[in-house]
């Protein structure tokens, strides 16, 4: 028998059969699958009352045909496999807040003693227990009976996520839940699963079992008797300094930079967050600081409303709070509280964004709340509320870093910090709409279009913006009634952007704001065509023909 069985804890009589059930990994009784059939039609009933907007990513007709798909095959599966299919079912709802908690009774997934992490080039063995040395530091290529990338692939369809770079966090994290890669079909035996990673130019295997006990996905703190992939010979860099405090900061007095590393929107018992603010913002009044660098990377969240005094601290403070003085360090696991203080940064303050995409949308759903199954007690956790930081129209599904400085395995193993690197070196420059608009000024298509390819082209901005920039730019220039500038810059928008429904929508109405009626039609067709839900493409089309 691949499975085991736990020790019965104080369960009540009803249940005892039941859990007693749970530990087997062949398919369930007909018995059991009654309960669970139980047990997911309750979560059907219960879920779009309690969440807030359970069909904000799924149509309701995709989730009926999810939970009809799974409750035909129930009889076929085993505990592992129900509990991972609801969890699919779950990741649907496209809601980072919204999960079923894997490490707390009565799923109890155990672990394999290690941390993955996704790098551009793969998915890494980054941390481990010191009886799995001889894997830290290389590359995953097998992870039970498949590659890594089928590995990555199946579990990433079963984390809870806002967006893709989420998706980058936890789902290394589930790789080493073994529960769930058995759920998933991906190992023989979830006690003694085969990784195979390659280091230094050879491969190797090691067998891994799993422990008990919670890894938290938060923190880079070196558990006890484990090893980590950096260099011993390199000092860690700031941010993997003291990650398992709450907020602390250092001067770098040869660049004349504050850093601060902000990891919980938590309080301390010896210093609270408002205290902690006002001492940094002292010293920054009494010390010389080119540099200001607030590093968010790490923080998964806490409590809201423990934030203003940190805005209020940069709002009053002019020495601070200028352009290309302020950075923030965002990245995958900036989530939940923290996203709203990056977005109160980007509302108050003239920061830079440095790093990766956060791991939350900008707007988001949180604050969730437990629907717990009746038969096998399976908790779900449902958010309550929509937190709107930003525009209601804000469709983002995260905040872009200004500067992008993704770290690859290299730069972790050297112990360097790209965003750090691009802080340092970094050097004001003019907007893409600046640029463009300068050169549109000139009537200079061709001046425009060289600055906006070199612009995208630039690896640090992978994640720019510059599509809404330069849709904003035309804008502009048709608000001002200056409509050729208008048309020479949406033109350009549609030429590097040929696939945006927005960019011929934009470029449409300069063409019909300037009289152009058989142009105006032409590019509202084409929007139309990329995105037959553009309604205001069909009311205008309506009206240009009417005429």
């Amino acid at each position: 028998m691949q499975g085991r069985c736990r020790a019965l804890r104080a369960i009540p009589g009803c249940l005892v059969v039941f859990v007693a059930l749970l530990c087997h990994a062949s398919p369930v009784s007909p018995a059991e699958a009654a309960r669970w059939r139980e047990d997911l039609h309750y979560f059907a009933k219960q879920a779009p009352q309690v969440h807030k907007n359970l069909f904000h990513s799924m149509t309701r007709g995709q989730f009926e045909t999810a939970v009809q798909r799974l409750d035909g095959r129930l009889p076929t599966l085993s505990h592992n496999q129900i509990i991972v299919e609801i969890m699919r079912i779950v990741a649907m709802i496209g809601d980072g807040h919204t999960y079923v908690p894997t490490q707390e009774s009565p799923t109890n997934f155990r672990h394999y003693p290690l941390k993955l992490y996704w790098f551009p080039d793969g998915v890494y063995v980054l941390q481990a227990d010191a009886k799995y040395a001889a894997a830290v530091g290389g590359r995953v290529i097998n992870l039970g009976k498949v590659s890594e990338q089928d590995a990555y692939a199946a579990v990433s369809k079963v984390v809870p996520h806002d967006n893709e770079s989420q998706i980058k966090w936890m789902t290394p994290v589930y790789m080493s839940l073994a529960e769930v890669l058995d759920g998933l079909g991906l190992v023989n035996n979830l006690e003694r699963v085969p990784l195979t990673v390659e280091k230094d130019g050879k491969q190797t295997t090691i067998i891994l079992t799993p422990e008990e006990g919670e890894l938290s996905p938060h923190t880079f703190a070196l558990p006890e008797h484990w090893v980590d992939a950096r260099d011993p010979a390199s000092p860690p860099p700031l941010w993997q300094k003291d990650p398992a405090n709450n907020y602390w900061f250092e001067y770098l007095g040869d660049s004349r930079t504050i850093y601060v590393q902000f990891n919980a929107v938590a309080q301390k018992l010896d210093e609270t967050i408002e205290m902690f603010i006002k001492r940094v913002m002292a010293f920054a009044d009494t010390h010389p600081v080119d540099r200001f660098v607030f590093d968010e990377r790490l923080n998964g969240g806490g409590n809201n409303y423990l934030l203003r005094p940190i805005i209020h601290a940069f709002i009053r403070s002019d020495t601070v709070n200028q352009p290309g003085k302020l950075f923030t360090i965002i990245g995958r696991q900036t989530f939940s509280a923290a996203m709203n203080c990056v977005n109160r940064m980007k509302l108050n303050t003239n920061t830079l964004f440095v790093g990766e995409p956060t791991g939350s949308s900008p707007n988001q759903y949180g604050d969730n709340a437990p629907v717990v199954l009746p038969n096998s007690k399976l908790t779900v956790r449902l958010s309550t509320l929509w937190w709107q930081d930003m525009d209601p129209r804000d469709q983002r599904v995260w905040q872009a870093p200004d500067l992008s400085t993704e770290l690859t395995f290299a730069d972790y193993h050297a112990g360097r910090d790209p965003a750090m690197e691009a802080i340092l070196n970094y050097k004001p420059e003019l907007s893409i709409a600046e640029l463009v608009g300068a050169a549109a000024k000139k009537n200079d298509y061709t001046g425009a279009k060289q600055a906006l390819l070199e612009f995208t082209q630039d690896p640090l901005h992978k994640y720019g913006t510059a599509e809404a920039d330069i849709n904003r730019l035309g804008y502009e220039f048709i608000n001002d009634k200056k409509f050729d500038q208008a048309i020479l810059v949406l033109k350009l928008n549609v030429e590097v952007f040929p696939g945006s429904f927005n960019t011929w929508d934009s470029l449409a109405e300069a063409y019909m704001d300037r009289g152009d009626k058989q142009l105006a039609i032409e590019n509202y067709s084409k929007s139309l065509e990329l995105n037959p839900n553009n309604s205001g493409a069909r009311i205008q089309l309506e009206r240009l023909r009417a005429r």
